[in-house]
């Protein structure tokens, strides 16, 4: 089996070609990603010499190169997770969400239809569902409501996705997944950043009351329940992925406060950020009950073991901090403690 892996240097990305050369040794993963602040191919480091990972960088709307790799590497299968990924900059810049999410996504499509491509995996997010009241779940029926121009654009990948299955007869698979965690986060998302500026002895911005729940899923169970997915997933079908874990934000900053022995004097509650969901919880009874899925982490072992894992990898993200990023950074998050 040859697969293509896109955005293959970003966070789940460089999980999943790790977990892909560990499960299927016999496999050639293809990893195509652009390496923008947040793809760092240091992160596959361990993977240097390895006959059957290659790396290509490139855009996925870069239909020319798509094709050309495609061809060049005879790949069977695509596992799309290139994407521009997070709420707050969506909020800033929408453009870049549209142009990479939507149309990124079409282009790609595109040229696995032409290569006749045997399998097209689309992983997506729950926050294409919108937000949740108090109590319930979404499953794979519930409405598509997105709250952002982050959410929706990968709403509508999601259907364009879907859609080059019901009308060209495409093999696509769709998975929405629960808020993921572990190694090798980029620091822009809730748990590294939290880490990281308790680490500093740094206020940590806690958006509104901080009362938003989320559901965690480690990154190693979203692995395993992609290849399973990409293996045994029914066509044009969506699978939700989610960890079981809802967790208020403000505990998981307390927990991490806790765990990096920091005071909790260093919590600051900010305003909150425009159209922010309220609560987000998965049922995964369907990938459960069709494919096996379980998540094999319990929320509180995984998130120690999260944050241990940034105390004795500080030259990682200091590395992946550096340089534009760092300023980014530094801007964005004085104006959170200033709101």
């Amino acid at each position: 089996m040859n697969v293509l892996v896109t955005g293959g240097c970003g966070f789940i990305g460089s999980n999943l070609v790790k977990y892909l050369r560990r499960q299927r040794p016999d496999w050639k993963v293809v990893n195509l990603d652009k390496l923008t602040y947040a793809g760092n191919l240091e992160t596959l480091a361990d993977l240097e010499g390895d006959s059957q990972h290659v790396f290509v960088r490139g855009d996925v709307g870069n239909r020319e190169l798509v094709e050309f790799v495609l061809r060049q590497h005879r790949i069977d299968a695509v596992m799309h997770l290139a994407a521009e990924s997070h709420v707050d900059r969506s909020i800033l810049g929408p453009e870049v969400f549209i142009q990479t999410n939507v149309l990124g996504t079409q282009q790609l499509l595109e040229a696995s239809k032409a290569a006749g491509i045997k399998r097209f995996l689309m992983v997506s997010t729950d926050e294409v569902y919108g937000s949740l009241g108090p109590t319930g779940y979404f499953t794979e029926t519930s409405p598509i409501q997105p709250s952002s121009p982050y959410s929706s654009s990968k709403a509508s990948s999601d259907l364009v996705a879907l859609a080059y299955h019901h009308t060209f007869g495409m093999d696509v698979v769709v998975t929405r997944c629960s808020n993921n965690y572990g190694r090798y986060q980029f620091p822009e998302k809730l748990i590294p950043l939290m880490t990281v500026n308790a680490l500093h002895d740094r206020p940590l911005p806690v958006y509104g009351d901080g009362q938003n729940v989320r559901d965690w899923l480690h990154v190693e169970d979203h692995c395993q329940a992609l290849l399973l997915a990409l293996e045994k997933g029914r066509a044009g079908e969506v699978y939700n992925i989610g960890g079981g874990a809802e967790r208020r934000n403000i505990e998981i900053v307390r927990g991490i406060l806790q765990l990096t022995g920091k005071p909790e004097t260093l919590i600051k509650y900010v305003q909150d950020r425009p159209g922010h969901d309220r609560r987000y919880a998965i049922d995964p009874a369907k990938i459960r009950e069709e494919l096996g899925w379980t998540p094999a982490h319990t929320f509180e072992q995984g998130l120690e073991d999260t944050v241990r894992w940034y105390v004795d990898n500080r030259t990682w993200w200091e590395r992946v901090m550096s340089g534009a990023y760092r300023q980014y950074f530094e801007t964005q998050y004085k104006a959170r403690l200033a709101a």
